[in-house]
Order: C-alpha cells, then sequence, then structure tokens
C-alpha cells in the first residue's frame, strides 16, 4: 500500500453536495427508518474511526450505548480537523457534520483506504438526529461543536489543553425518523463489531451498555481484539466442528491492493462458509475478489489430486462445489476505489482484484497442500467424497428440475396449486400435516395462494448429505414445489413464488419443524432469504369467546402469551370469557384460519433475513450439526430463558 500521507488538515476534505435531502429521504441513504437504519447511524460514525485505523493511526475504539439510548462513539485517531476549509471557510469538523459527502475519502489526500460503504458518514448521522456533540483532540487542545437537527447550534470552540488525539461523538437518533424504535441491540452491535475486529488484526474494540449494570453499577461491557486477525475469523466459523486442518493464511499485495485469506475444512457438508469483504465491507452478493478465490480453489485442489494420484485418469475433475464443501473461509481485500454494484450495492466490481487475489490463493494453497500432505489428503478425500455424493444425488436432481414456470405435471400430488402463473403475485404455505392442510386448503384464496402440507418433521440437512437429502420424499418435493432447484442448478428467477410461507403449529414440535425448514433454505437456498421471500406465518396462540354464549365466535385472538392477561383484563376480566388455547393450526376451522393468519390485508408475517452472515452460520452449525458438546452448552447457557414448556 501508498505510504501514510505527510498531513491531514482541511485542504484533504473535498465537498460534493449539502444536506437538504436527508431528512425528506432518510431511506435513501441508510436503506430504512427500522432498525437496520437506526443500527447503520453507529456503523456511519465507528466507520469513521476505523478508517483512521485502516491509515495507521488509531487502535482503539470505545462505544457506549447510554441509558437514553443515545450511542457514544471515541477514538485515538488524529482527530477531524478543526482547521477552517479552505472553500467552505468554515472550521472542517462542521463541513464534515453538516455538508453530505464530505470528508477525506473524496479524492483528497485523507484516506487511501477507507471503508464505510455509501459514503455519506456522519452528516447523516446528524441530519437525523435530534442532537449531536462531537469532540475533537488535536495539537494540544480539546475543541467542542454542537448541532441539533442537522443545524449548527454550538459553533466550535477550545476547551482548553488536552493529551493526546481523537475524536469522540454522541449521538441522539430522532424518534420522529425511526418511528418504529430507537432501542439499539446490543447484539446486533455486538456481532458487528466482532466482525470488525477479526477484518482488522489488533484492532480493539470496546462496547459498553449502561442499560445493563452488575452489582456495583458497572455497565455491561465487552471487548473484541483478534490478535490473530482474520485466522480468529475461520477459528471462529468453524466452532463445533470437527476440523481437518489448521487454518490456512496467506497475503499478497499489489499496486491495486492487498489481500489476505485464511481457509480451514471440517467435515461439514455445507459449501457456503465463504465470506468475503473489501475495506471491511461484507460483500454479500460477492464480485470479483471472490470470482478468483473460487477458480483458485477449484484448479489448485484439482492439479494437487491429479499430481498425486487421488484422483484417477477414469475420474472425473471436482468441481467448485466438491472442493469447497466443508470449507471456511474468509477474502478480505483492501484497494484504493472500490467498486460496488449488484441489487445492494454489495458485489465487488473491481476487475484489478481477480488475478491478484487467484494468484496469491493458486501460490499459498499449492504450497500448503506440498508441505502439509497429512492434511492435503483429507482435504481432497473430503472433495473426492463430494463428488461422489453428487454423483449419486444426480438423478434425484433431475426429479425435481422443472423445464418452466408454466409445468404442472411434475409438481408432487400433495401441492394444491394456485391457478396464477405471476410468481410476484403467488405466494405457497408450507404447513404441518393433512389436519392443518385441509383447513389451510378450504381457506385459501385460490388464485394467489398454494399449499403444501409436510408428512412429520422434514430431515436436518445440516447432518445429512446431499444424496441422502434429496432421497427424501419432502425434501424433493419441497424443491420441486418452489422451481428454482439447488446448487449448481440453483436460479433464483425460476422461483414460482415469491412469498414462501412457513406455517406451522405454536408447540415445541412446530417450532422444530420450522428450524428444519429455515435450516433447508438457509443451506440450499440462501439467495431466497437474501431476496425476502422467506416468511414466518403468525398463527394466533388464544382464541377469547363469551362464557354460556350460544355461538361460538372468537370475540378476540391474541398472538402473544405474555399478552393474554393484559388483554383479558382490557375486556372485562377473565371470569366472563373462555379462553381456547390453539396447539394446531387444524384446531381451527378454515373461516378463523383465514382471518388470522392467511388473510393478507390481516395477517402479521415476520420476514427471515440475515443480518449477521457469520453468526448466522455459526449458530446453524452450532446448533444444527453433529458436535453433540456445543448443543448442549447453549442450552445450559439459555435454559433459564425459556418462559414455558408445551408438553
Amino acid at each position: 500500500m501508498a505510504a501514510k500521507p505527510d498531513h491531514y488538515d482541511g485542504s484533504d476534505i473535498q465537498v460534493l453536495e449539502g444536506l437538504e435531502a436527508v431528512r425528506k429521504r432518510p431511506g435513501m441513504y441508510i436503506g430504512s427508518t427500522g432498525p437496520r437504519g437506526l443500527h447503520h447511524l453507529v456503523y456511519e460514525v465507528v466507520d469513521n474511526s476505523v478508517d483512521e485505523a485502516l491509515a495507521g493511526y488509531c487502535d482503539k475504539i470505545e462505544v457506549w450505548i447510554h441509558a437514553d439510548n443515545s450511542i457514544t462513539v471515541a477514538d485515538n485517531g488524529r482527530g477531524i480537523p478543526v482547521d477552517k476549509h479552505p472553500k467552505e471557510k468554515i472550521p472542517t469538523v462542521e463541513v464534515v457534520l453538516t455538508i453530505l459527502h464530505a470528508g477525506g475519502k473524496f479524492g483528497g489526500e485523507g484516506y487511501k483506504v477507507s471503508g464505510g460503504l455509501h459514503g455519506v458518514g456522519v452528516s447523516v448521522v446528524n441530519a437525523l438526529s435530534t442532537r449531536v456533540e462531537v469532540f475533537v483532540k488535536r495539537d494540544g487542545s480539546e475543541y467542542k461543536i454542537a448541532f441539533d437537527h442537522g443545524k449548527t447550534v454550538e459553533k466550535l470552540k477550545k476547551l482548553g489543553p488536552a493529551k493526546g488525539t481523537g475524536t469522540k461523538t454522541t449521538f441522539w437518533p430522532d424518534p420522529a425518523i425511526f418511528t418504529e424504535t430507537t432501542i439499539f441491540d446490543y447484539d446486533t452491535l455486538a456481532n458487528r463489531f466482532r466482525e470488525m475486529a477479526f477484518l482488522n488484526k489488533g484492532l480493539k474494540i470496546i462496547l459498553h451498555d449502561e442499560r445493563v449494570t452488575d452489582a456495583e453499577g458497572n455497565p455491561r461491557t465487552e471487548v473484541f481484539q483478534a490478535q490473530g486477525g482474520i485466522v480468529d475469523f475461520v477459528k471462529y466459523l468453524n466452532e463445533g466442528r470437527e476440523t481437518l486442518n489448521k487454518p490456512v493464511y496467506f497475503e499478497a499485495e499489489n499496486e491495486d491492493g492487498t489481500v489476505e485469506v485464511a481457509l480451514q475444512w471440517s467435515t461439514s457438508y455445507s459449501s457456503n462458509s465463504v465470506m468475503a469483504f473489501a475495506n471491511n465491507i461484507n460483500t454479500h452478493e460477492g464480485g470479483t475478489h471472490l470470482d478468483g478465490f473460487k477458480q483458485a480453489i477449484t484448479r489448485t485442489i484439482n492439479e494437487y489430486a491429479r499430481n498425486k494420484g487421488l484422483l484417477k485418469e477414469k475420474d472425473a475433475n471436482l468441481s467448485g462445489e466438491d472442493a469447497r464443501e466443508g470449507l471456511a473461509a474468509i477474502i478480505s481485500v483492501k484497494l484504493h476505489d472500490p467498486q460496488f454494484e449488484g441489487q445492494t450495492k454489495t458485489k465487488l466490481g473491481n476487475t484489478e482484484i481477480r488475478p491478484l487475489v487467484q494468484n496469491a490463493v493458486t501460490r499459498g494453497l499449492a504450497e500448503y497442500l506440498e508441505e502439509n500432505p497429512t492434511p492435503a489428503k483429507r482435504i481432497v478425500g473430503k472433495a473426492t467424497q463430494a463428488l461422489k455424493a453428487r454423483e449419486a444425488a444426480r438423478k434425484a436432481r433431475e426429479m425435481t428440475r422443472r423445464k418452466n414456470v408454466l409445468d404442472s405435471f411434475a409438481l408432487p400430488g400433495k401441492l394444491a396449486d394456485c391457478s396464477s402463473k405471476d410468481a410476484a403475485q403467488s405466494e405457497i404455505f408450507i404447513v404441518e400435516g393433512d389436519s392443518a392442510g385441509g383447513s389451510a386448503k378450504q381457506a385459501r384464496d385460490r388464485k394467489t395462494q398454494a399449499i403444501l402440507p409436510l408428512r412429520g418433521k422434514i430431515l436436518n440437512v445440516e447432518r445429512a448429505g446431499l444424496h441422502r437429502s434429496l432421497s427424501s420424499d419432502t425434501i424433493s418435493s419441497l424443491i420441486t414445489a418452489i422451481g428454482t432447484n439447488i446448487g449448481d442448478d440453483f436460479d433464483a428467477e425460476k422461483a414460482r413464488y415469491h412469498r414462501i410461507i412457513i406455517m406451522t403449529d405454536a408447540d415445541v414440535d412446530g417450532a422444530h419443524i420450522r428450524i428444519l425448514l429455515l435450516t433447508f433454505f438457509y443451506r440450499y437456498m440462501p439467495e431466497l432469504i437474501n431476496l425476502g421471500y422467506i416468511y414466518i406465518a403468525q398463527p394466533p396462540i388464544f382464541g377469547v369467546k363469551k362464557k354460556n354464549s350460544r355461538t361460538t365466535k372468537i370475540e378476540r385472538y391474541i398472538y402473544d402469551e405474555s399478552a393474554l392477561s393484559e388483554v383479558l383484563a382490557e375486556m372485562g376480566g377473565a371470569e366472563k370469557y373462555d379462553v381456547q388455547r390453539y396447539k394446531g393450526l387444524g384446531e381451527m376451522d378454515p373461516e378463523q384460519l383465514w382471518e388470522t393468519t392467511m388473510e393478507p390485508q390481516s395477517r402479521t408475517l415476520l420476514q427471515v433475513n440475515i443480518d449477521d452472515a457469520a453468526e448466522a452460520e455459526r449458530v446453524v452449525s452450532e446448533l444444527m450439526g453433529d458436535q453433540v458438546e456445543p448443543r448442549k452448552e447453549f442450552i445450559q447457557k439459555h435454559a433459564r430463558d425459556v418462559r414455558f414448556l408445551d408438553i
């Protein structure tokens, strides 16, 4: 990478445009005004501190969640410049906080490499907060400036002498913007900071939550620091798995940027534990760096296997999926001018980074395999087993392939399909058992709603290989009904429904079936989750009707166990009403099932998404994998959180 700049002052900050539209259209700048957008405010501020770390000037970041749900972020970087900006003629810190796209990332010499996906920075945080206070230490003094709804209300002033350098920012999110919630979730922030620490070796990020204190009044505190960097990240992904080799690490750089790669194989059947990052941004949709990695892995393992006689002449080449089965890997590239594309702007488009990654992986992995023959043999053995399973599963796959969306002769017999051929208007309810399936078929809107009843619990695909999974009639029916196929044949555009709704009983068995289905979608059709096609129905838990009534009419449906007593009190007390506990969907008649759970205008659906890919991967492996001890530890840790047991 290029050498650090010798100076950092107002001339390094370039102004692109103003702030006017942010409060009017916040979703354009932070994605949404729901919980995800709220937490994005924290990431924007922390990203500035991480940029200082990338430039080599910061090694510690502290974040506080205060009791009033305001946030403070402090770092020991150089401090935002406070001199007058040469163009705007106001203090540079004020420019950074009040003018959109003002920062050291836009062509000045402030940063050679920087994170932050959209580059909108703290000015957007300022615009969407009721108040922001910024304290800067630099040049031997401490300064303060404050803002209200994006407007400067306290001009920059010098508070006095100070040791060290750094920036501390406190902001209060505006409830008029974030109408859904202004309460920060600790786990969401903790997962993000853990990932940031892995990607920036040695950087210490400390998270304090003043809303939770111990007996002595000390806030809950967690420190995230990975001296092993992305090697520790791979170990984290493989927690609870039986591994085949020690983590392998290699790096390379040229004038275009740097690449770090860490990888380790396990006995898992998963092939989607590979995560790629560009300038600390999780590129969920992949891109050129991931393409280069995949090509290098497949070619290098095939060449090694051929040279060592582990693949015979008559054997087919290992596919990319074969080579990556059981692989956990982190690819982290840092480049000067990242170009993002794709549906969510998280796909890297820089063509120059592909050969850098490809060459680094080819050289590094080839050397490792040659120098470590025992784990190399295990890695190739794992891939050849995957090859045999793939060949054995090919016929089963053919059974699930749909030529096009209009083909209906191959659909599973239990599927009650909808008449609409417009996938965007169509939805499928995956229901538990024939009884619930019968009620749902009677209740549905036949034009847009399809029903697929499942018999019993599907296989846990986390423990079953592809061949065994596809030999299951239930799983084959599911794949056929949805229409996308799986693996190399997967095509999201062939999805027959854009709403795939898991509708199970509100009991322990129903929860188990739901998690088995979610595991299936996560492992075999993760793109459908990313597209927002997967939902969970919310059937009521209770129905309340008047006592001694001549009719069976339900007065109120209750969807939350904790709300029962509150609703009964509101209705006049439990002596006047009978409460029916719905243990199964089949206990509701079709009319009740329609109005509570299936009617688009009145139902509630939970959309499934993956906020933290690393945590999702680890949890699925831990809770659904073949290692017993991690599950046992999880149950012991969380047993007290269970509010009731449905026997």
